[in-house]
């Protein structure tokens, strides 16, 4: 049964059930399943290695984004110019 929720959560890309099942790996008896364990955990990992690099390459460029914006943005004039 973990062993196909695990495997559900990893087709699925579902990191919140995937962090569940990772928090309480049962006993597991049957080397059968010790080997798809590891296989499915390896795919874990690889799957959370990848969606943490989508997501700084995605706020990098949100930074890059925000900071041209700043750059371009036109400065804005004081409205108590005193001139003597």
């Amino acid at each position: 049964m973990w062993l196909n929720q695990l495997q559900i959560a990893v087709i699925e890309k579902n990191t919140s059930k995937l962090n569940e099942l990772i928090g309480d790996i049962p006993d597991l008896k049957i080397k059968k399943d010790i080997d798809s364990a590891i296989c499915l955990l390896d795919e874990a990992s690889l799957l959370l290695t990848s969606l943490r690099d989508d997501k700084k390459s995605s706020m990098q460029q949100m930074q890059k984004t925000i900071k041209f914006l700043k750059a371009t943005e036109s400065k804005k004039s004081s409205s108590l110019d005193i001139k003597l």
